[in-house]
């Protein structure tokens, strides 16, 4: 289980396809795939799998990582591995 659940992301306008348990966007370590930044369950799968990474616990910071996404991670970064590098390198300059 991951550190939120759907309930607990700070956007409400997600929407929310279903996709296959093993589709790379909801599945596997952060790679090439492109991430949606709209679509509720791939943000959802890269905020856990990302925290679980780096190995946050609270809440506040998987709701950071969702932020960041959202209002920081520039438009034109759109692969989930590219996604993970930025917020990595920028988490200490976030607004958030």
């Amino acid at each position: 289980m991951g550190v939120i659940n759907r309930s607990d992301l700070y956007y409400k306008d997600y929407s929310w396809t279903i996709l296959k348990n093993d589709d790379p966007k909801i599945s596997g370590e952060p790679d090439r795939s492109l991430l949606s930044r709209k679509e509720g369950y791939e943000i959802l799968y890269f905020v856990n799998k990302l925290s679980e990474i780096s190995n946050f616990k609270n809440k506040s910071s998987a709701i950071k990582i969702e932020k960041m996404i959202r209002e920081e991670v520039p438009h034109n970064i759109h692969s989930q591995e590219n996604i993970k590098t930025w917020i990595n390198d920028n988490w200490n300059k976030s607004k958030f």
